[in-house]
């Protein structure tokens, strides 16, 4: 099960702060040209913390892989047993270090050393503003290559940030509704999915079908959702920035490593057309309405 971390102790933020950002969250999403160098890595990602910071954000969003970088590119990536491993537990502790001078949540991708001969964990670190790893997703559904490279992992995470119910999710398991209705169950507003669609050798499928898969997701559970990629020419696509309407507010330059800010406000009401009977389909239904006993509704063949 998910679990949202409770931390204790005096807040940074003002009662009356804290009143003004119930219900929103200024969330940072970011793409840049990962390599499998931690430390190079490790040192972009604390240039873009500073950078989300001054424009106050309350969190900071990286893509799949993008401390450690991604394992699952077949005949590019490392193997497991050489990935710099005190490298990426350095680099996680910088990250944590500077989360904690910029007070910032953080959403890192990155794998997850196992203990031999375990293949690691695909995962995204969740860092409070206290500067520690409070919890970990690992990526549950796994592509064939992701699982040459990677163990999948076995739970969900949720948390709460300034009121609003969030989840993290990975690349691949946009591929499986069921994860989503999971997630809408347990009350999640707000998703942070983190891709790897990059080193491709020019545009695909992917192109055409990821950003409007998650589109779909938003629209028909009524989720916001950040969903980042690597900008590692050639990116399949930018990231994005989607409403619970399914609508792309705003969109990355493909390619092109960036940031952007959006406001996520739960208080702002968006189209949803099946709020009415979401719930109902939820429980098993397979329609709506009151079904009528017809001799003409029961005879299928007759015109």
């Amino acid at each position: 099960m998910g679990r949202a971390p409770i931390h204790r102790g005096k807040s940074h933020l003002s009662l009356l702060e804290r009143q003004v950002r119930k219900g929103r969250i200024r969330v940072a999403t970011v793409q840049f040209s990962e390599n499998w160098d931690p430390r190079r890595n490790a040192a972009i990602i604390r240039k873009y913390l500073i950078a989300a910071k001054k424009r106050r954000a309350d969190i900071v969003h990286f893509h799949e892989g993008a401390l450690s970088g991604y394992l699952g590119v077949e005949k590019k990536a490392p193997p497991p047993e050489k990935v710099h491993w005190q490298a990426v537990r350095e680099g996680v502790e910088s990250v944590c270090a500077q989360a904690r001078r910029c007070r910032l949540w953080v959403v890192l991708g990155s794998a997850h050393r196992l203990t031999p001969p375990h293949k690691p964990h695909n995962s995204l670190y969740l860092i409070s503003p206290r500067g520690k790893v409070v919890d970990r997703y690992d990526k549950r559904f796994c592509t064939e290559g992701d699982l040459k490279a990677y163990s999948p992992g076995d739970h969900l995470v949720t948390f709460v940030l300034n009121g609003v119910k969030c989840a993290l999710l990975i690349c691949y398991e946009l591929r499986f509704p069921e994860l989503y209705r999971r997630l809408r169950r347990l009350g999640v507003q707000v998703i942070f999915q983190s891709f790897h669609n990059g080193y491709h050798k020019g545009p695909g499928i992917h192109a055409k079908i990821m950003r409007q898969t998650v589109q779909a997701h938003a629209g028909i559970n009524y989720f916001w959702i950040s969903a980042n990629n690597s900008s590692a020419y050639y990116s399949a696509w930018p990231s994005v920035f989607i409403t619970p309407d399914g609508a792309i507010a705003a969109s990355l330059r493909q390619n092109v490593p960036g940031i952007m800010i959006n406001t996520v406000n739960t208080r702002k009401k968006y189209y949803d057309a099946s709020d009415r009977f979401r719930d109902l389909a939820m429980r098993g239904a397979t329609h709506n309405g009151r079904c009528v006993k017809d001799t003409r509704s029961r005879d299928r063949t007759c015109v």
